[in-house]
C-alpha cells in the first residue's frame, strides 16, 4: 500500500473549522460549504468533499484509522465523531468517539481549525493540526459495491 505525505501534491489540504452540534454539544468538525471550494474543483484539484448525508469514510487521526459519518444539521454537513468500526460509526451512541478524545487531548475547542486531508477523494481522509505533517497509508476501497458483484453474476 502506498504511503503519501500531508504535503504531496496528490493530497488536497482543507482547513475546517470546529463546531458543537446535535444534544450532546460535543466538538465536531464542520465540513465547508461546496461553494467554498467550486474554483478548486473547477481546477481539477479536488472534487473530494462530495459527501453527502450519511456517507460513511474511513478517517485517520494520529496514525490510526477510524470510521465516520457525514451528516447533515441546520447549518450543513460535519463529522460528529471517528469509531473503531463502520457499525459504530453508523450507531454512535456506541463505542469511544475517538474524534472528541483527539480534539480534547490536543486543546481544540469551537471556533479553532484542524486541517482535513484528502486521501482518496470519498473514501479516506485523514486530519491534523495546523502546521503538522502526517504520513498515511492510501488505502482504496474495493471498486465496485457488493450489489454490483451480484448483479454482474445474475446476467
Amino acid at each position: 500500500m502506498p504511503r503519501v505525505a500531508s504535503d504531496d501534491e496528490s493530497v488536497t489540504a482543507v482547513r475546517v473549522s470546529l463546531a458543537r452540534s446535535g444534544g450532546t454539544r460535543r466538538l465536531c468538525v464542520r465540513l465547508p460549504a461546496d461553494t467554498a471550494l467550486e474554483s478548486r474543483i473547477e481546477s481539477g484539484s479536488c472534487d473530494a468533499l462530495a459527501l453527502d448525508d450519511g456517507d460513511l469514510i474511513r478517517l485517520v487521526i494520529d496514525r490510526s484509522t477510524y470510521h465516520a459519518q457525514v451528516v447533515v444539521d441546520t447549518e450543513g454537513r460535519l463529522l460528529r465523531g471517528a469509531f473503531d468500526d463502520r457499525r459504530r460509526a453508523q450507531t454512535p451512541g456506541e463505542g469511544q468517539n475517538r474524534l472528541t478524545e483527539w480534539l480534547t487531548a490536543s486543546d481544540r475547542e469551537p471556533g479553532d481549525s484542524v486541517v482535513l486531508d484528502v486521501i482518496v477523494p470519498g473514501e479516506q481522509y485523514g486530519l491534523r493540526l495546523p502546521g503538522e505533517r502526517a504520513v498515511y497509508d492510501a488505502v482504496r476501497g474495493p471498486r465496485s459495491s457488493l450489489a454490483d458483484i451480484a448483479a454482474s453474476l445474475d446476467e
